[in-house]
């Protein structure tokens, strides 16, 4: 069924008898999209651009510790939006969603502005504000539900704002992209800048005010979704059980799992094992393995039951993508993680006569996607013009190649080190640039993908399992960190040379992961074509 006619079979609106309302070529809703994105994407990035370095700096843990707490989190918080697409596609629909999942984010971040008191050591023992710490995790926890709800539901939104063969797909994704990037570009230069110079409690705060205004924008703008993000069957979430409407013991639901989160959040660093057959491993991979295995059921049965031959092909073939998204991320997430360790440790941070914080560096990526999404964004409509556009398998193994190379800029300053000893900010600079050619190819496309090669009943479900990569991709990311893990003082370190050498040796291992997958990928794009069955569309 094309999206035109009614992408989530039953909703009921008003929207879809006349067309949308257009701006520069798109839907109107894919700037109410974009904006909420934005913000949403400024209070999670001018939070996670000051993550590290405030579980290091301030509650004086180790890298291992720190590493893992941010692995964790951010294992959660892409694996959740498996749960919040599923409820937003059977019950409460996509706005709802968004809506819920807004509020519980902005909980979150401004929780995060309750710092505590400062870590110190006393006779060699590390001594923690441990009301601070719970009510950290506990802000972690709100975040990663919220996320949750908002996360696979916007995109999702920005997809039935097209029609399924539309040449217009990539470049509104693009656009999308460049609104989440925007809010990551002025997050980290505010955020991180208020946090690191004046008290962590003012970054994580700004990043809360950040969020309010994004659910304020998505609010106002409904009326510009075209219906798409209703309910499809409104009747079915307000009948009771005892006495509470479906849609809220939903809401219930969700809190009662925010209490589950701030357990396992916090758990990361514990092994355990649940019998001698299986593996022993923290809590949360426990948490990833068991939603994996009921999404790889479900999916499979639904592709065997309800799918036709092509619908079965086009979905293995985002099967795919979303393997592909998981290598490619298991790289590009270092950069919350070693990268930054990396810049503040060994790294000259002057550039452009100022002096930045590791936790600004972080701005460096969404500023080259801002800076490339114009382009990126005209030269696939121009390229399939002239019949030369690459292929979407195509496209993605390169993006795997360029975060593999973007490693060995950053082990070439290493080599090239400056008369202080240190490595110059401008291979991290380079390093950047070459990484977010690699995000532009594949990331933006990878949504695209899951919006077109989908069965339309199951997408918010498909962009979840996407996400559920990513989440993947979050715990490779921390146990590479983990390679280059150092033992500080606060952050401080005390041999130069010897943390460098470490990095060295991550970073040839990660381009060396991105050099072999993009590979493997190239390989397998021949398949991948055939099997997405794509049909040529007239603009």
């Amino acid at each position: 069924m094309s999206l035109e006619q009614n992408p989530l079979h039953l909703i009921p609106n008003t929207y879809h008898s006349h067309q949308p309302e257009m701006l520069f070529g798109h839907p109107k809703g894919l700037y109410v999209c974009f904006f909420t994105e934005m913000w949403e994407r400024f209070s999670f990035y001018g939070m996670k651009a000051l993550l590290f370095l405030y579980l290091i700096k301030y509650h004086l843990f180790t890298d291992e510790f720190g590493y893992n707490v941010i692995g964790a989190y951010g294992a959660l918080v892409y694996a959740m939006p498996v749960v919040g697409g599923l409820l937003a596609d059977r019950y409460i629909g996509m706005r709802k969603a968004v809506i819920f999942g807004g509020v519980l984010l902005v909980l979150g971040h401004l929780g995060m502005a309750y710092e505590g008191h400062q870590a110190v050591i006393i006779a060699g023992e590390v001594q923690r504000d441990e009301q601070a710490l719970q009510v950290f995790y506990l802000s972690l926890a709100l975040i990663i539900v919220g996320v949750g709800f908002l996360k696979p539901n916007i995109s999702t939104i920005v997809g039935q704002l097209y029609p399924a063969t539309s040449p217009k797909r990539d470049s509104g994704f693009t656009i999308f992209y460049a609104g989440i990037n925007l809010g990551a570009t002025l997050a980290p230069l505010i955020c991180a800048y208020l946090g690191e110079t004046y008290g962590w409690k003012y970054g994580f705060g700004l990043a809360g005010l950040g969020m309010l205004v994004g659910l304020i924008v998505f609010i106002r703008g409904k009326k510009h979704l075209q219906g798409y993000a209703e309910p499809r069957d409104p009747a079915q979430i307000l009948k009771k059980t005892a006495g509470i409407t479906t849609e809220q013991w939903i809401y219930l639901s969700a809190i009662g799992s925010v209490v589950l989160v701030w357990g396992l959040i916090q758990t990361h660093s514990l092994v355990l094992s649940i019998s001698s057959l299986l593996p022993a491993v923290s809590p949360v991979i426990w948490f990833l393995h068991s939603v994996s295995l009921l999404l790889t059921l479900g999916i499979g049965w639904f592709m065997v039951k309800h799918c036709n031959p092509i619908e079965r092909q086009q979905m293995s073939a985002l099967l795919l993508f979303i393997l592909a998204g998981l290598v490619f991320f298991a790289l590009y997430e270092q950069t919350y993680g070693s990268w930054v360790a990396f810049s503040d440790r060994v790294m000259d941070r002057n550039m452009l006569g100022l002096e930045w914080s590791a936790g600004q560096l972080t701005f460096l990526g969404a500023f080259f996607v801002i800076s490339l999404s114009p382009i990126f964004a005209w030269l696939w409509p121009a390229l399939a013009r002239k019949n030369c556009d690459p292929s979407k398998p195509v496209k993605t193994a390169l993006g795997i190649l360029f975060a593999g190379l973007s490693f060995m800029v950053l082990v070439l300053g290493i080599q090239m080190p400056l008369s202080s000893g240190f490595v110059s900010i401008w291979f991290l600079v380079a390093a950047y640039f070459i990484l977010e050619i690699g995000e532009l190819l594949l990331s933006p496309i990878g949504l695209s993908a899951v919006t077109q090669l989908s069965v339309k009943r199951v997408v918010s479900v498909m962009m979840g399992a996407w996400f559920l990569g990513t989440s993947y991709s979050e715990i490779l990311a921390a146990e590479l960190n983990k390679l280059a893990a150092i033992d500080t003082q606060g952050g401080t370190i005390s041999d130069v040379p010897s943390a460098m050498a470490l990095y060295e040796q991550l970073f040839i291992f990660s381009a060396q992961i991105g050099v072999v997958m993009a590979c493997v990928f190239f390989a397998l794009a021949p398949l991948m074509k055939r099997m997405m069955h794509e049909k040529t569309a007239v603009s």
